[in-house]
């Protein structure tokens, strides 16, 4: 079974994770989050707490996943939130199992990748191929700006322990998932009749302001929302603004 973590009662949010992270990326969002809710955390297959990640697992299959945990949890249509991979696990899954999800956010998501923009994200994965401690410098660089590493060294190092704490094999899997899934999902979204939010940093380089508007031009009902001078990790660098937009967005309809 995949891991999940259960918090609060209420109306059903599920948060999915980014790669190489888990269910600990939420931490700072669960109190404001759970005090009218259920909150759903969810180590995606192949992180965390959950069994492994075999080469070619796809998209399909870590959205299954979730589906998995909402009929064990008895969870009828949820506020569904995914982080950068898990937006595109959340996006797949909205498309094809609509009566289950009642809004849909996506964090930090990548969307039609120009192919400049998929040229570096397949640089990234053979990069982790040969050198996982490379890659996990990387991202440290790319998602903390250097007063944000100065302020919380500490939060700093658990990040890149995490990653460097992943089974190879699974981060290679689930990367390259992301790496691809865009293409898959692109043709989605389209299908997707919940209500969306598309919302990122002003300063994210991986999963950019254009990104999120093209996903709200091919959904829909959706909204687009910058957060001004934030970078990728919206749940640990802006959590109160994120929940905040997070709860407005729910309360469009609650299941």
């Amino acid at each position: 079974m995949i891991h999940h973590c259960v918090t609060g009662t209420g109306p059903d949010v599920v948060l999915l994770h980014g790669v190489g992270l888990d269910h600990r990326m939420w931490q700072r969002c669960v109190p404001a989050l759970s005090a009218a809710h259920r909150v759903i955390r969810v180590d995606l297959r192949g992180h965390g707490d959950s069994p492994p990640a075999h080469p070619g697992t796809s998209l399909g299959d870590l959205a299954d996943d979730v589906v998995e945990v909402l009929d064990h949890i008895g969870a009828g249509r949820v506020h569904l939130v995914g982080f950068s991979l898990g937006a595109l696990a959340a996006a797949h899954l909205a498309a094809h199992h609509p009566a289950r999800v009642a809004t849909l956010s996506l964090v930090s998501s990548v969307a039609l990748r120009t192919p400049q923009e998929r040229a570096a994200v397949v640089r990234r994965l053979e990069a982790a191929r040969t050198d996982p401690a490379v890659t996990a410098d990387g991202a440290v660089e790319r998602w903390f700006s250097p007063e944000w590493r100065l302020r919380e060294p500490d939060l700093v190092t658990e990040v890149r322990r995490t990653l460097l704490a992943n089974d190879p094999a699974s981060y290679l899997a689930c990367y390259t998932v992301f790496a691809t899934g865009d293409e898959e999902v692109g043709p989605l979204l389209g299908r997707i009749t919940a209500p969306v939010l598309a919302i990122t940093g002003s300063e994210d380089p991986g999963s950019t302001p254009a990104m999120s508007r093209r996903l709200a031009a091919a959904v829909p009902d959706a909204r687009v929302r910058i957060v001004a001078g934030a970078r990728h990790l919206l749940p640990l660098e802006r959590p109160r603004e994120l929940a905040a937009a997070l709860t407005e967005h729910f309360e469009r309809i609650t299941p």
